[in-house]
């Protein structure tokens, strides 16, 4: 399970899966899913601070359900407060992508602990997550910033076709980011950041955006293509 930008390092297990698989060209990588990918980059951009908890909110858009809303009329005006499967997927799955290799198998990183809450909501596409961490090491809203817009990944330093450049923004104005406004960012494939606070209960909170059908779905996965091409898993023909 690969976010290029996030755990390339995990490829290295495609070795052992083949020997497992007893097959000397084919492999299985996946990409997560898709409601984690307005938070999960933001977190990794800070995870040398060692943050310890997790809670988020995804607010995801119906064509994460495969639908539009002519085929499902009862979205219009709606909130549906439970997707099947989403919360379990949007705790364990950062965890898989922060873990190591060790023994030829992923190990799941220990921390941070991580509550979903997941919600459908009436907007064609974008999911947007609000998300309150805490951390282990001090840091000033100013840096976490500083290093949201500076975060750069292997797509972006070896300028594969479809990376994001830069891989996030973030927005001072505390309306933003928008699903309407700003999913499309970077051609869909950037994640949009704003109202970074500090919080009674946690250390931050913040607003995270990204596109589902693009970051999420297709785009993520011909990024990933291209990342495995670059690094010699897929052989150019």
């Amino acid at each position: 399970m690969i976010i290029p930008e996030i755990n390339p390092q995990h490829a290295e297990i495609i070795p052992v899966q083949r020997r497992r698989l007893n097959t000397r060209s084919g492999f299985i990588a996946v990409k997560p899913n898709c409601s984690i990918q307005s938070y999960v980059p933001a977190i990794s951009a800070l995870m040398d601070l060692k943050p310890t908890r997790v809670i988020v909110s995804t607010y995801q858009a119906i064509s994460g359900a495969g639908k539009t809303f002519e085929r499902w009329p009862e979205m219009v005006d709606n909130v549906i407060p439970y997707i099947g499967g989403e919360e379990e997927k949007s705790e364990q799955e950062p965890l898989k992508i922060w873990g190591h290799i060790e023994n030829d198998q992923i190990v799941p990183a220990a921390a941070p602990i991580i509550s979903a809450h997941c919600i459908r909501v009436a907007a064609s596409d974008g999911h947007l997550a609000t998300c309150w961490m805490s951390l282990d090491k001090q840091v000033s809203k100013e840096e976490i910033i500083a290093r949201w817009q500076a975060y750069e990944g292997l797509p972006q330093k070896e300028h594969l076709p479809s990376a994001p450049m830069p891989f996030m923004q973030y927005f001072e104005d505390p309306s933003r980011p928008q699903t309407r406004l700003d999913r499309d960012f970077e051609r869909g494939m950037g994640i949009s950041l704003g109202r970074l606070r500090g919080d009674s209960l946690f250390d931050w909170r913040f607003v995270g955006l990204s596109h589902n059908t693009l970051r999420g779905a297709a785009g993520g996965g011909v990024l990933s293509a291209e990342f495995l091409c670059h690094a010699g898993y897929i052989p150019f023909k």
